[in-house]
């Protein structure tokens, strides 16, 4: 999905939440969720849409309608030995769209 089609998708209402997940290495990508299905943005050469901080993301959805819109950690111990498979042990921030300032 590129960012038209999330402006599109939006301003209908058909999508559910937007995530920002932080990937290691200070990557964030954005995953726009519709009827329980992730769709991630992509840019002009569909490629994954890589930013670079909250604020970033927030520059980049100014033309979005407001949003649930959550910031995606991975806990770190997921990657250990031990721990079970199928937990979703990913820590969930709600943020706000818009910049606080």
């Amino acid at each position: 999905m590129n960012l038209q089609e999330l402006n599109s998708h939006a301003g209908a209402g058909r999508i559910d939440e937007l995530n920002l997940i932080s990937i290691e290495g200070g990557i964030y990508l954005l995953e726009a969720r519709m009827q329980g299905v992730a769709h991630r943005l992509v840019d002009a050469q569909n490629r994954a849409l890589h930013l670079r901080s909250v604020e970033h993301a927030r520059q980049l959805l100014q033309s979005v309608p407001p949003l649930s819109f959550s910031l995606v950690h991975a806990v770190v111990h997921d990657e250990m030995c031990g721990v079970e498979d199928g937990l979703d042990q990913n820590v969930k921030i709600p943020l706000s769209i818009r910049s606080a300032w």
